[in-house]
């Protein structure tokens, strides 16, 4: 006859099986990443002056962490005697055996009146118990009780990861620790260190002392005045040095450090290129032999090797890691071509051509590495020009990169920059400190799916995990990078943990709202939620009619609203649900809190006019990446929101040349077209944008034109409509140009007409 505690969880194991959207838990057990199996006990565990902590041999070395806990207080960890009977009183930490039914990389969390079981086979199986019981405790107003509860859990990817830029901004190793201690928190198991690249060498290396004595220093704190003004580097000790590096011995206490809370520490070492620093110590190892001329290693230079080597035979001395990072993306290859070294190099191998001399070295790298029994992993860039199996790809530009390389057999890493990059912008610009660019709000972080239908089912497997990065060009301190990657690290957290099938928005929103009072206890500097409100409109142009959906970052909002232009009061309606509408209507809303307004009052002019669905030509194409939604996109009735990567705004990087055709013959009375500019990515205004007319789409009459008044050296995301009167004009053909004078991005929204 089976155990009550092997019927227990049998019967939640088959529970869940069929129900698997199913969660049975106290309101006040708010656990993020959500468990796989969660069921409510009666009565509380409460955690007294001192609390008795036993463990199995195998877990005696990671135990300690206990002690972190903010209620556990215990003087010494007592062994468990094999075949004894177990203490009835305490926490137990106990490794598992075949009868406990338990899968390999699970963990049991048994939390019962008295007693406190965590059960798993390994050690890493044990910390995410002993994470998850911390959690429950900063995430509870009182949490010396912790809710009696059954908890059986296991991670849905193996790589669950978070990096940081140090390069761009130095960051001090307390607060390392304070990232590593969070990442343990949330059960992340991989911290990805970017040490090194154009702004600053940050790790001590014996062998080259001027890597961390001359490239660990800029003339410059801010990064982007710097990048904008010379970009030249400073003398270790001189008035103007900004920067620092981590020594070696540093560096082994941070690797040590994560690996008592079970976090591996990735480091990455950029090479080819992304070494302006490099080259600015030691110009021998570039093409030109000069300083300051390029970022990338003369490849044909034999001495480039030597240094690779040699700068990755003292990083593996400090980092166990069985991966080692080597960048490998955006080689500017123009001094290769001209290079007598490099173009031997390419002769003498029969290599292609530039990409080719870039994956020998990659490929060489790699090689090394596996001689001392470790892996290469990099960018997606990586994979141009060949890649030898077994390399690790990390997939940056988007997903296609991590799916061209999973179908060919590598392991991917997920880490697509739309999806998953902290440096963007998580509110409307205006309201925030400055950033790259992009809008990446917590639920499209979210909602990102690890595994592309794209991949063959075969190569899924490949996928090992997920990763969010976080690049430091605009933060330059330790408090911007908390705001910018909580409460963001939540949601992929638990995307790297949950089951698929498991994870629930509406429900993450909720559990959300208790880790507040754990980030506050642990005076994280977090991005509250904001009280602002998103109107979009979705237009069926068959119907033509319009549903005006109202979101709010605030958790169950009241939200009032109305159609006839008025600011929203109390007594407005309530939304409740998408709003139809079939004419031009003004929507406004406004965030109500006790019947009194909280916020800016929001509105979104729904336009329903000539244009929609209507045939659009394009007399300059768009840019392939941001197609939005093709031939429909200028005239689907739909406007675009904060980022260029939503599917609504259509790029350009040519000129914006469209002619919209009317059908018929038609007196005419107004045209707006609506463009964006945020300078990071290179997005700009058109400094002019013309309207004309014609009747058969051959001849044009210029209607009117209008100059850009938004300033280029305007950094922050700007938004301009261009509003054209066309009273008096009767015709089919309406031809819209914008000049892309800066030769960046054009993006455009819809193009109205009335």
């Amino acid at each position: 006859m089976k155990s009550t505690k092997q019927a227990i969880s049998l019967a939640a194991a088959l529970l869940f099986y069929f129900f698997p959207g199913l969660t049975l838990a106290q309101d006040s057990c708010s656990i993020i990443p959500k468990p796989s199996i969660q069921i409510a006990r009666t009565g509380y565990y409460t955690f007294a002056g001192e609390t008795p902590v036993f463990c199995s041999k195998a877990f005696t070395g990671v135990a300690g962490l206990l002690f972190e806990h903010p209620y556990i207080h215990c003087k010494k960890i007592q062994p468990l005697i094999h075949g004894a009977p177990l203490p009835k009183k305490g926490i137990l930490l106990l490794q598992a055996s075949e009868k406990d039914n338990l899968a390999l990389n699970a963990y049991r969390l048994e939390v019962q009146p008295g007693i406190i079981i965590i059960r798993a086979h390994g050690e890493a199986g044990i910390l995410n118990g002993i994470a998850t019981l911390r959690q429950i405790a900063y995430t509870r107003k009182n949490g010396r009780q912790v809710p009696a509860v059954f908890i059986e859990d296991r991670p849905a990817f193996g790589y669950r990861g978070l990096m940081l830029d140090v390069s761009r901004h130095f960051m001090p190793i307390g607060f390392l620790k304070k990232y590593i201690d969070l990442m343990s928190l949330y059960k992340l198991n991989t911290f990805h260190w970017h040490l090194t690249d154009g702004p600053g060498w940050r790790l001590e290396i014996k062998k080259y002392p001027e890597l961390t004595e001359k490239a660990a220093w800029r003339t410059q704190a801010n990064w982007k005045y710097w990048w904008n003004n010379g970009r030249k580097y400073a003398e270790m000790g001189s008035p103007e040095a900004s920067g620092g590096f981590y020594t070696a011995d540093q560096a082994r206490d941070l690797v040590s450090y994560a690996a008592k809370r079970g976090i591996t520490v990735i480091p990455e070492i950029e090479m080819p290129a992304h070494s302006e620093e490099v080259l600015a110590a030691y110009p021998n190892l570039s093409c030109y032999g000069l300083p300051y001329k390029n970022a990338e290693f003369c490849i044909g230079n034999e001495d480039t090797f030597t240094f690779f080597q040699n700068v990755l035979d003292e990083v593996m001395a400090i980092f166990p890691s069985p991966y080692i990072h080597i960048g490998g993306d955006e080689a500017d290859q123009t001094a290769w071509k001209t290079c007598p070294k490099c173009q031997k190099l390419i002769r003498d191998l029969h290599l292609k051509d530039e990409n080719g001399l870039q994956s020998y070295a990659i490929n060489r790298i790699a090689a090394y590495l596996k001689t001392k029994g470790r892996k290469l992993i990099g960018w997606d860039e990586i994979m141009e020009g060949g890649l030898a199996p077994g390399a690790t790809v990390m997939s940056w530009r988007g997903e296609k990169g991590g799916i061209a390389a999973a179908n060919a057999g590598h392991d991917v890493i997920m880490t697509p920059g739309a999806s998953l990059y902290f440096d963007a912008y998580q509110a409307d610009p205006a309201t925030q400190p400055e950033a790259i660019g992009g809008y990446l709000p917590i639920e499209k972080v979210y909602a990102y799916q690890p595994v592309p239908p794209a991949i063959q089912a075969a190569q899924q497997s490949h996928i090992l995990g997920v990763q969010a990065n976080v690049w430091t060009e605009y933060m330059p301190t330790s408090n911007q990078v908390e705001y910018m990657v909580f409460p963001r690290v939540l949601a992929l957290a638990e995307l790297a943990w949950t089951a698929d099938k498991q994870r629930n928005w509406d429900d993450f929103q909720r559990r959300l709202q208790n880790h507040y009072l754990l980030l506050q206890r642990l005076n994280v500097n977090y991005y509250p939620p904001s009280t602002a409100l998103s109107l979009l409109s979705n237009f069926d142009i068959a119907q033509k009619s319009a549903m005006v959906a109202i979101s709010s970052e605030q958790f169950a909002p009241t939200i009032h609203y109305t159609i006839d232009g008025s600011t929203p009061t109390a007594n407005a309606p309530v939304y409740r649900g998408p709003i139809p509408l079939s004419a031009s209507t003004m929507v406004k809303a406004t965030l109500f809190k006790d019947d009194v307004p909280i916020g800016k009052t929001a509105a979104l002019q729904v336009d329903v006019h000539k244009a929609i669905g209507k045939k659009v030509i394009y007399n300059a194409p768009w840019n392939d990446s941001y197609p939005a939604q093709k031939e429909l996109s200028l005239v689907n009735g739909q406007t675009g929101g904060l980022t260029y990567s939503d599917g609504q705004w259509q790029g350009f990087t040519g000129d914006f040349d469209v002619t919209v055709d009317l059908d018929t013959v038609q007196s005419l009375s107004q045209l707006k077209v609506r463009f964006m500019q945020i300078t990071g990515p290179g997005v700009f205004m058109p400094s002019q944008v013309t309207v004309a007319g014609s009747d058969d789409g051959k001849i044009f009459h210029t209607i009117q034109k209008i100059d850009n008044d938004v300033p280029y050296s305007e950094a922050t995301l700007q938004f301009k409509t261009f509003v054209f009167d066309l009273s008096g004009n009767t015709v089919r053909y309406i031809r819209v140009t914008g000049k892309n004078e800066k030769n960046g991005f054009l993006f455009a929204d819809e193009v109205v007409i009335y």
